[in-house]
């Protein structure tokens, strides 16, 4: 099964746009990814009907943060991709009557519920302000430092 790469994609690219002085076209964010230019527009409208990001068209234009970075959340933008579940594994369908299906649906059902609260509560304390601390930190932080990373 192929994993959801949308939110370390969006995150990737929210962290250029942040270390970057104007708007970023479509083309050129594609090209950090090495994808297509639509698959950004795509994904980015999400972000943008979040209020995380706003979009200018004409010569100029392109993409631009629109969000207190210290406001957004990790969880924040994998719900605004539409980000799908957070794990794969799941439990059968119950079978009416089997108690050795009940009871491991109730064992795998109950660790994947404990494990995602997890995971929404950590993706939920980390800020997009705190992911560009993180890069200013370790590389220096000029800005358009980031363009020469990928």
């Amino acid at each position: 099964m192929r994993n959801d790469g949308r939110l370390s994609r969006m995150l990737h690219i929210l962290i250029h746009m942040a270390r970057h002085n104007g708007p970023m076209t479509s083309d050129t964010l594609a090209g950090m990814l090495r994808t297509n230019p639509v698959l950004i527009r795509r994904t980015m409208s999400g972000l943008r009907d979040a209020g995380y990001v706003r979009s200018e068209k004409g010569h100029g234009g392109g993409w631009a943060i629109a969000a207190d970075l210290n406001a957004v959340t990790l969880l924040d933008v994998h719900r605004a991709v539409g980000g799908s579940r957070f794990f794969a594994v799941g439990i059968e369908r119950p079978e009416p009557g089997c108690q050795i299906a009940d009871i491991v649906n109730e064992a795998v059902g109950d660790a994947l519920n404990e494990a995602e609260q997890l995971l929404i509560r950590r993706l939920g304390s980390i800020t997009l302000a705190t992911l560009v601390q993180t890069f200013d930190a370790r590389c220096g932080g000029g800005v358009d430092q980031a363009a020469g990373m990928s």
